[in-house]
């Protein structure tokens, strides 16, 4: 199954996150918090502006992103966990 965003959102990556804490202890699955950070893998057209024209997205696929704590709608693609978001709940683009 393919999924391809509508207009402003992206679909995204989660990274993966740390087995083990920064002194060693291995943590286990209810302690970890979801990572903030992400691969852009599919973008939407863009934005419709007021007037019909259409604004193009900032970001593009394969950008690494940091998004808001609570941003987009959790959804499964081939069995594993993706991210749909709008582009205005992404925070940066990391180099």
């Amino acid at each position: 199954m393919n999924v391809r965003p509508l207009y402003d959102r992206v679909l995204v990556k989660r990274h993966d996150e740390p087995e083990k804490s920064k002194g060693g202890l291995f943590l286990p699955e209810s302690a970890k918090e979801k990572p903030l950070q992400g691969e852009v893998l599919a973008v939407g057209e863009g934005r419709v502006n007021d007037d019909g024209s259409v604004a193009a997205l900032q970001v593009k696929t394969g950008d690494k992103v940091v998004f808001s704590k609570y941003a987009g709608t959790e959804i499964k693609v081939n069995g594993e966990d993706r991210l749909i978001l709008r582009e205005e709940d992404i925070l940066g683009v990391l180099s």
